[in-house]
């Protein structure tokens, strides 16, 4: 595999960044990721941790060599950031749940999966034109779904920033789930919170993603994005990734040069969190060791 990738995040005029974003890869596999702390929330920053941190291990511990089933390994991770999310409240005494959107990119074998919750989005651009993205779990896009509203009116609509689906919470996420996407050469995948793609045209967007260096892509993007936010705004997050085997970007990484067992990660941690990662660690490894033994009691019954 090669590809070139770079990621980015601004606090934009909030108080403090509640995204968080990260990749990790090694010679058979990319994981992408990116969380948003819902702001309207309490731990917003919490949840969005948790949740890369819980991918991001799970890809580590279960990808080597490869994946076997790479959309139920999606759907059922995602499921899991959202019990260790809880189990963190608990844990933490918290009053309310945190909560968070997220989306996930994985690579394998030249094809895309994709998994989302909420409203951060995947898009994925091909000869410099939008050949997919992933539809927002918000009122608007419902409304837009079932003819009730134009795109025009989803853009100054009072509720276009409700979600109805979220990690964290009394209700279980419903994990969408995209299609398997062969890869081809120059193919682009952005990575977006809502703080940018509310702000950026699609144009520009589209525009900003033909730059030959793709961290000038990211650069511009969240400069549009933070120009668009000076005073009303959101944190701003992206990732982004330029697929194939003609990339001579600088940072173009080839995974063949990579040893066997070595695995990349580049995650991107805002401080002030009052969450370790020894307590994030612990809460994974407790359900994993819950998850384990539920499943040797069904064996059993079996």
């Amino acid at each position: 595999m090669k590809f070139s990738i770079a990621q980015g995040s601004r606090q934009g005029p909030r108080p403090y960044n509640q995204d968080r974003l990260a990749y990790s890869y090694h010679r058979h596999a990319i994981l992408m990721v990116l969380a948003d702390g819902m702001g309207g929330h309490q731990h917003g920053d919490i949840a969005a941790e948790v949740a890369v941190k819980t991918m991001v291990e799970a890809f580590q511990r279960e990808s080597q060599p490869s994946i076997l089933h790479p959309l139920e390994f999606l759907r059922e991770q995602i499921v899991q950031v959202h019990t260790v999310i809880e189990h963190v409240r608990a844990r933490k005494k918290l009053v309310e749940s945190p909560r968070t959107t997220i989306v996930v990119a994985l690579i394998q074998g030249n094809k895309l999966f994709c998994a989302h919750v909420g409203d951060s989005r995947l898009y994925l651009y091909r000869n410099g034109l939008k050949e997919f993205q992933t539809q927002d779990h918000s009122v608007v896009q419902s409304l837009l779904r079932e003819g009730r509203i134009t795109e025009t009116q989803m853009e100054h609509h009072p509720h276009r920033n409700k979600i109805y689906n979220c990690l964290g919470g009394d209700k279980p996420p419903k994990v969408d789930l995209a299609d398997p996407i062969l890869l081809k050469e120059g193919d682009v995948m952005l990575l977006c919170s809502d703080g940018v793609w509310n702000k950026v045209p699609e144009i520009a967007m589209a525009q900003h993603m033909l730059a030959a260096n793709i961290q000038d892509s990211i650069t511009r993007v969240l400069d549009d994005a933070d120009a668009a936010s000076a005073t009303v705004g959101d944190n701003m997050s992206a990732i982004a990734m330029q697929w194939g085997e003609r990339v001579t970007a600088p940072l173009t990484v080839s995974t063949l040069d990579l040893p066997t067992e070595m695995t990349t990660t580049i995650m991107n941690q805002p401080h002030g969190l009052d969450l370790t990662d020894d307590e994030i660690e612990k809460a994974i490894a407790e359900i994993q060791e819950a998850l384990r033994r539920s499943k040797e009691h069904v064996k059993k019954q079996e």
